[in-house]
């Protein structure tokens, strides 16, 4: 969330227009009922809402449900235990880079890379596992510390996702030539920690997984710019006021605090999330291109990851 933009005096949304913990909950329900196994909570930075304990333990009771956490890692040592308490499966922390001024830069961000690590930390401790680093990579910023993060966290029970660096909104400035396909990190990677290739954990997984030959560990590359899986996607998206978004790259959403606040049963509910999930036809990334990257689209900071 860029400074210029996100300022001292920017507006943010009213409470009042934010969905309400039981209002998240009940979503959840409905998405459970459809056949959904995975919820993760993001951001924005999600660490920063004020008593999210309360909305783990209520999404936490909901059966059957692989409950996650991605974060910037900044209040994550302090919070760790209480999270896990609450009920969190797993967590996934953002670290673009081992460097401060580099991790500084990316993030424009004045928090040190040893605060993060120690959320790290504190995130094992507290049987948050496995945790995943997520690395964003740029050309020409943080790529020439790939291998660097790789030996750091090999052994460690730390699993890396580096993910191309994305055309999400507008405040990244993004270009194609910014992009370091995952064949090139995977290949930078290999000719220092060999690498083998792993089988996918379940239909639609964005990464693509490898582990280490000598065992210590896995890796894994989000190529949704090289190697787009529009057709295999199985991930929609809800907004802190309830806008469902069923693409990361999406122009607009649609309005589920309306119908939770007009009265709607379980069975409307059910049978919107339904129509809207049947009726997409989102291959953002499949077309992606320099034009297609100035369209009007949310920002990251807006619907999380």
């Amino acid at each position: 969330m860029p400074k210029e933009v996100f300022g001292r005096d920017y507006r943010f949304l009213e409470r009042t227009q934010l969905l309400t913990f039981e209002e998240i909950e009940r979503v959840a329900r409905a998405f459970v009922r459809l056949g959904v196994r995975k919820i993760r909570i993001t951001g924005g930075e999600p660490l920063l809402r004020r008593d999210l304990e309360r909305l783990i333990e209520l999404l936490a009771g909901i059966d059957d449900l692989d409950l996650t956490l991605t974060t910037n890692g900044v209040l994550l040592a302090q919070k760790a235990r209480s999270l896990r308490d609450a009920g969190l499966t797993r967590v996934t922390v953002s670290l673009d880079s081992l460097d401060d001024a580099t991790f500084r830069a990316m993030n424009d961000a004045d928090v040190s890379v040893e605060r993060v690590l120690e959320g790290i930390d504190a995130a094992h401790a507290a049987g948050l596992s496995p945790v995943k680093v997520n690395v964003v990579v740029k050309r020409g910023v943080n790529d020439d510390g790939i291998v660097d993060l790789a030996r750091h966290f090999r052994g460690t029970g730390t699993i890396l996702r580096f993910i191309e660096y994305m055309d999400v909104g507008h405040t990244n400035g993004w270009r194609l030539d910014d992009v370091v396909p995952a064949a090139e990190i995977v290949a930078g990677i290999d000719a220092e920690l060999p690498l083998e290739p792993l089988e996918a954990s379940y239909r639609g997984e964005v990464a693509t997984r490898y582990r280490y030959r000598d065992g210590t560990g896995e890796i894994g590359v989000i190529a949704s710019v090289s190697q787009p899986f529009c057709g295999d996607c199985t991930r929609a998206r809800l907004s802190a006021e309830g806008k469902l978004y069923t693409c990361l790259f999406a122009v607009r959403g649609h309005d589920l605090r309306a119908l939770l606040r007009d009265g709607a049963s379980d069975a409307d509910l059910d049978a919107a999330l339904a129509r809207i999930w049947g009726g997409r036809t989102d291959r953002y990334s499949e077309i992606r291109s320099e034009e297609t990257a100035g369209l009007s689209k949310i920002e990251m900071s807006y619907i999380g990851g």
